[in-house]
């Protein structure tokens, strides 16, 4: 739609002049044409026209003359079109200068946040973004007044350009981005931590699995021994009484089975 409203613009404006120049040239030809007939050199329009019945005497040169008349004035109409045109133009001049002028800024504002104006009176201060602005190979087709705005906005801005300097961003961009790798180097521990964790948690349960299948089989071997060994068992179950004597006593083992 930008495009669109631009290109009818150009239109608008291109048309204008060709009819600007088109009413200069037909009130030249006009005035020329009647003055010539006046002076009996060129003849004047011939037509038959007339009020009712009765014939309109010298019809033709009263409507030449009226024709010119018109002309005449539109081309002294003109000058207060051109005047609205121009206003247009230095509408659109403006909004041009205003862009231009934020583009100015911008350069001596980058400039001085890279710390190259060193001057610290307001005088001196905005004289060198000028100098510094006259000197830019894309700023060359500027006018002074643009470059001298400019100047004084970015000398306006100067405390602000000094506490957001190149030098102050940077460093505050390595803090950040070191305590970005920081946290990511803590993230990294932390997941190692947990599977460490993880693997102690597991090989806990491993040991108490195979301690408790271990003392599964330790009360089966019991058991079993229990009932390999009777007598024993018994000895083992019946306890001793305080009065009998403490002479070794020998239990006779049972002959072994044979083997099946």
């Amino acid at each position: 739609m930008a495009a669109l409203h631009s290109i009818t613009l150009q239109f608008q404006n291109a048309f204008l002049r060709l009819t600007f120049f088109l009413i200069c040239l037909a009130a030249l030809l006009a005035v020329s044409a009647t003055l010539l007939s006046a002076l009996g050199v060129l003849p004047w329009l011939s037509m038959q026209a007339g009020f009712g019945e009765a014939p309109a005497k010298d019809a033709g040169m009263s409507i030449q003359i009226g024709l010119t008349a018109l002309i005449l004035m539109l081309a002294f109409y003109l000058p207060a079109n051109a005047r609205m045109m121009a206003l247009e133009n230095n509408h659109r001049k403006f909004a041009l200068n205003m862009h231009d002028i934020a583009d100015a800024y911008q350069m001596a504002h980058a400039a001085d946040r890279g710390g190259l104006f060193m001057m610290s009176s307001e005088f001196d201060a905005v004289k060198e973004r000028m100098g510094f602005l006259r000197q830019h190979p894309d700023l060359q087709s500027l006018e002074p007044e643009i470059l001298e705005l400019a100047a004084q906005m970015s000398q306006i801005s100067h405390e602000l350009a000094r506490t957001y300097g190149d030098a102050q961003v940077e460093r505050a961009r390595m803090f950040l981005q070191q305590r970005q790798e920081e946290i990511e180097l803590f993230q990294q521990r932390l997941e190692e931590a947990q599977v460490i964790q993880n693997e102690l948690r597991q090989w806990t349960r491993d040991v108490e699995m195979e301690e408790t299948i271990a003392r599964s089989q330790l009360t089966r071997l019991r058991d079993e021994l229990f009932e390999l060994l009777p007598e024993l068992s018994t000895q083992l179950h019946t306890p001793r009484n305080k009065g009998a004597s403490k002479a070794s006593s020998v239990v006779a083992m049972s002959p072994l089975r044979p083997a099946e």
